[in-house]
């Protein structure tokens, strides 16, 4: 167990970016590039994703 409890955490994260890009309302085509970009980058694509990524169906005022 190289990575320990930062591997978990990471992992968790992964797990739930990626669930919230899939049901999010965006394009097919958006949300295989945010999966790709997660699970080939968890760290970076994570937080890439936060910044970044598609918000979901929030109201915007």
């Amino acid at each position: 167990m190289e990575y320990g409890l930062f591997g978990l955490i990471v992992l968790i994260a992964d797990i739930y970016a990626i669930y919230q890009v899939l049901t999010s309302g965006v394009s097919t085509l958006a949300k295989i590039v945010w999966t790709i970009v997660i699970l080939l980058l968890p760290v970076l694509g994570f937080i890439a994703w936060l910044i970044f990524g598609p918000r979901g169906n929030r109201a915007t005022v």
